[in-house]
């Protein structure tokens, strides 16, 4: 005599394998760990100009009345950025007052390290500053050296108004002796509106104390007298791109944190690295699937056997 199982034991088998398929997915998705996958990341020492011209309130921020200053603007970009990173890149910060840029935090993975470095961004300020001169162009050179001891794949961002104090004598040029143009590849990053406006004068603890006036800043001497403006600040973005050009940068003027995106996401300046890729959306989506699989056919079904009932009555009242 043939054996079989009994009905309700061939029922399940025949018609909820599915559940535990899916049940078992569920299971891989909660325990499945990340997983090395290449992918495309980027590497950047995000330097911030904290010079006194980086005080002026001249950027305006879409939806807000009132403009911030520059440095601000700078900082507002940067935290709107950091969530599209992708994980694996590594980002870091420094400064730029005098001649030279500082590191302050060298470049950490972004997605472990959220929290710390939107910290540390909101403490980068004016109060940072060790000197009152700014010379921009070979500050660009000092991030360059900086970006090449961290290491050979840590590009720049330099966010700047380009506003050189005490201004550059004529045809006068960073020192580039040690420097090959494009070696570190990176952006300049102009901030500031084109309105020459006043440098606000603060102390060392970041007090304000007035603006700047012209018997208290160098003049240029290559203008006609009462014509140089040096106490007065604008986005000096003709400058900025002859010195991009000279270390081998890109230019980019600030306008909104999808620019900054743009540059710093290029293609061209990310490497393919192992990263830690979470991959349980895989076996949860096909759990899904499974259970859609299983269940929606029976829709149809319940709606049709509603239907005809539905039809007898109708007919049966008539």
């Amino acid at each position: 005599m043939r054996w079989q199982l009994p009905l309700h034991v061939h029922g399940i088998g025949r018609s909820d394998w599915s559940i535990a398929a899916a049940t078992l997915f569920f299971a891989v998705a909660l325990w499945l760990p990340p997983v090395a996958l290449q992918r495309p990341t980027v590497s950047y020492l995000v330097t911030f100009d904290v010079t006194q011209s980086m005080d002026v309130e001249d950027v305006f921020r879409a939806g807000k009345p009132q403009p911030i200053s520059r440095l601000a603007a700078a900082r507002a970009a940067m935290r709107d950025l950091l969530p599209q990173l992708p994980c694996g890149s590594r980002l870091g910060w420094a400064i730029f007052a005098d001649y030279r840029s500082l590191p302050l935090v060298l470049p950490v993975e972004v997605c472990s390290h959220y929290d710390e470095l939107l910290a540390s961004l909101e403490r980068i300020d004016g109060g940072m500053r060790w000197a009152n001169a700014s010379n921009v162009g070979k500050g660009a050179t000092w991030a360059v050296r900086t970006a090449r001891a961290v290491g050979e794949t840590t590009r720049v961002i330099f966010f700047t108004d380009g506003h050189e104090s005490p201004p550059l004598r004529t045809n006068e040029s960073p020192p580039l002796d040690d420097i090959t143009s494009g070696e570190v590849g990176g952006w300049l990053i102009g901030v500031g509106g084109d309105m020459p406006q006043r440098i606000p004068k603060t102390t060392r603890d970041g007090l304000p104390i007035g603006y700047w006036t012209a018997d208290e800043v160098v003049q240029r001497t290559d203008l006609p007298p009462g014509q140089s403006r040096e106490h007065l600040s604008n986005l000096r973005e003709d400058h900025l791109k002859k010195v991009a050009r000279q270390v081998g940068f890109g230019y980019r003027r600030l306008t909104t944190s999808h620019t900054l995106a743009e540059a710093m996401l290029d293609p061209t300046l990310a490497q393919s690295r192992p990263t830690a890729t979470d991959m349980r959306w895989a076996p949860a989506a096909l759990a899904l699937a499974l259970l859609l699989w299983r269940f929606a056919p029976a829709l149809p079904r319940r709606t049709s056997v509603k239907r005809k009932l539905t039809t007898s009555k109708n007919a049966a009242v008539r």
